[in-house]
């Protein structure tokens, strides 16, 4: 699923490309991926792309005050072309492509823009056109941007405050802190040298700001990397900056003990029991706690 630091990279890519170009068309192939009625898709064409940002996960391109905005969700991503005049047209079916939005023709004659798909069998790729983005329940729900100059040590003791939950769960919650998933939850978690299953109101004042650090550095560092480059690549480079994540039976960049993983019904979690656990593996079910 992209995360926080592959949408933004969408969005500067975007920021680039795509400003100041007038939309040509905006055509929907999967039609249960578009979540809204008013206004209509067909309000887009002929207007101006004046901005791009991003809200959490939610990519949202601002044509001239009315908003198309996607969440890619775990199988989606978005490819860029640099000339659709001579692509196919769209048709529904079983394909991956979920919605293509063309650009006007520039002035060697071709049609940039980019197409939105969607991997595998669960279909959860959403399109919104909107007039105001907190029109969107996800967007008006997120928590605060850990990006954000505002997000302080002192904002995260407060979120993370008298909450039972577990320090994963909580930081892959999008109403408390947006933007972070599963991949770089686990990137954090290891930064910060702490259990997944830790209780999150059992932090202390130093364990705070250790995670506030972790969670602000393993974030720019992949936007950081990311930055200026294609669409296209940005899967490659996510995977390649990985330390834990996705990284079972290997070996630990930082202290050589074997990553190990805990599978759960529809996610799994990867982590280093000499760097988080004290090195004691978790037990590898639902409500795992540390074996003793």
């Amino acid at each position: 699923m992209p995360e926080l630091p592959e949408v933004e990279s969408l969005a500067e890519f975007l920021r680039e490309h795509a400003v100041g170009r007038t939309v040509a068309s905006v055509d929907v192939v999967a039609f249960q991926a578009l979540k809204t009625v008013a206004p209509p898709v067909s309000s887009l064409g002929g207007v101006t792309v004046t901005g791009v940002r991003r809200h959490g996960k939610f990519l949202d391109l601002d044509c001239d005050g009315v908003h198309f905005i996607t969440h890619l969700a775990r199988g989606g991503w978005l490819r860029w072309r640099a000339d659709l005049s001579g692509a196919k047209p769209v048709r529904p079916g079983k394909g991956p492509l979920a919605v293509r939005v063309r650009l006007a023709a520039d002035e060697d004659g071709r049609e940039p823009g980019f197409e939105l798909t969607e991997a595998g069998t669960q279909k959860r790729l959403a399109v919104y056109i909107v007039k105001n983005p907190d029109e969107v329940p996800g967007i008006a729900g997120l928590g605060p941007d850990p990006l954000a100059p505002d997000f302080t040590p002192e904002s995260l003791k407060r979120l993370v405050g008298g909450s039972r939950t577990q320090i994963k769960g909580l930081l892959r919650d999008q109403k408390v802190i947006a933007g972070i998933g599963n991949a770089y939850s686990d990137e954090v978690l290891h930064a910060a040298r702490m259990s997944p299953f830790k209780i999150a109101s059992s932090l202390t004042g130093e364990q705070i700001a250790d995670l506030h650090e972790a969670i602000v550095i393993t974030l720019r560092d992949a936007v950081d990397r990311s930055r200026g480059l294609a669409a296209k690549d940005l899967k490659t480079e996510k995977k390649s900056g990985l330390r834990v994540h996705g990284r079972t039976g290997q070996t630990c960049d930082v202290c050589g003990d074997t990553i190990r993983e805990v599978s759960f019904a529809d996610s799994s979690l990867q982590y280093c029991p000499t760097c988080q656990t004290g090195g004691k593996p978790l037990a590898d079910r639902r409500l795992s706690r540390l074996l003793k």
